[in-house]
């Protein structure tokens, strides 16, 4: 279970150099990875939307390009106000940033048509109470998308990612960033956390309905969503 406070310092301190280590550790496919946890919500213009754990906001600015009214909800400050100082979207409104704890979200039951929270839910000390809390604030029928990393299983591609997500991107992180216990964090908090159909379980312990799963670039991601009950 990851420490919060830790977490919290960890990210702090990285922030700064963040989103430049996503896109060179990423060869810029995260990008391509959000852009799909978007056309997964199924959003339409004018649906107001709750990134969770929005960091420097990419996906809640993705998502405000597709038309949705989004509030980007984080516990490190740091980084929400590097998320408010990039451009918005050429039409509609720029998302509104809240500093919140994913397991007591300051907002009323059924406050938001969907919910989606990237790379974020690995680092909640209580990921099935996070889950819960998006189901709480999300309206009966609506959706939940969890973007996260997933472990490749192919006999060849798993190899040699995995040589490369314990072994280079550690080093390759603490040069851009100069803190590589952070990126030695992340390969190591991906191993530990549940994926796949265990994640789908997560999923309906937290109350979500026809969780369901598909993988991204061969492994190395995962998108989930699940319903609402109505």
């Amino acid at each position: 279970m990851p420490d919060p406070v830790q977490v919290r310092a960890m990210f702090a301190r990285v922030a700064p150099r963040y989103d430049l280590a996503n896109r060179v550790l990423s060869l810029g496919i995260d990008r391509s990875w959000r852009r799909s946890a978007v056309r997964e919500t199924g959003v339409r213009p004018g649906e107001r939307a709750l990134d969770l754990c929005a960091g420097t906001g990419d996906l809640a600015l993705a998502l405000a390009r597709a038309g949705a009214r989004v509030v980007g909800a984080d516990f490190c400050l740091p980084m929400l106000a590097l998320a408010g100082t990039k451009p918005g979207p050429v039409r509609g409104e720029l998302p509104r940033y809240v500093n919140a704890d994913a397991q007591h979200l300051p907002f009323g039951d059924a406050s938001f048509d969907l919910a989606t929270v990237a790379f974020g839910i690995r680092n909640v000390a209580d990921p099935v109470a996070g889950l819960a809390e998006m189901r709480r604030v999300v309206r009966p029928g609506g959706r939940v998308v969890v973007l996260e990393f997933c472990r490749p299983r192919g006999p060849l591609f798993g190899p040699l990612f995995g040589f490369y997500f314990h072994r280079v991107l550690p080093r390759l992180g603490g040069l851009l960033t100069g803190d590589r216990s952070a990126y030695a964090y992340l390969p190591a908090s991906v191993q530990a956390f549940p994926e796949r159909d265990e994640f789908l379980e997560w999923m309906r312990r937290a109350g979500l309905a026809a969780p369901r799963y598909r993988l991204l670039t061969g492994g190395i991601a995962a998108l989930y969503r699940a319903e609402v009950q109505a």
